[in-house]
C-alpha cells in the first residue's frame, strides 16, 4: 500500500527520465516505488540537501553510475519531483542544486 504519492513538477523529471537507458529507467522506477511504500527510507535512497531547507535528493546507483533526482515534500505524503542528472563528480554541482531550489520555490509560489 502506498504511503506517499509522487508527482512531477512540470517537465523537468520526465525529460531526465526518458533520456536514460531502459535499465536505468527501471532502476529509477524501482527506487520511486520504494519511496512510495517504505515507511522509513535510508539516506542511501533519500537524503536532505545540507543548507537547503525542504530540499531532498533521491539517490539511484546503477552499473557504477550515480543519478540524482531532487524533490520536496508537500502536504505530508506528497513527493514532488524536480530536475535529475547523472552525477559525474564527487560533489553535486551547485548549478543543479540552485535549479532544484528555484523549482521548489516556483512550485510553492504557484500552488
Amino acid at each position: 500500500m502506498a504511503k506517499r504519492e509522487i508527482k512531477f513538477y512540470k517537465h523537468y523529471f520526465n525529460e531526465f527520465f526518458v533520456a536514460q537507458s531502459d535499465k536505468v529507467r527501471r532502476k529509477i522506477a524501482q527506487t520511486l516505488v520504494w519511496i512510495q511504500t517504505i515507511d522509513r527510507l535510508p539516506v542511501s535512497i533519500l537524503k536532505s540537501i545540507e543548507g537547503k531547507k525542504g530540499l531532498y535528493e533521491i539517490r539511484v546507483e546503477y552499473a557504477g553510475n550515480i543519478y540524482r533526482v531532487f524533490c520536496c515534500f508537500d502536504e505530508g505524503s506528497l513527493v514532488i519531483l524536480f530536475n535529475g542528472f547523472q552525477k559525474k563528480t564527487q560533489k553535486t554541482p551547485a548549478s543543479e542544486i540552485d535549479k532544484a531550489e528555484r523549482l521548489m520555490k516556483e512550485y510553492f509560489n504557484n500552488k
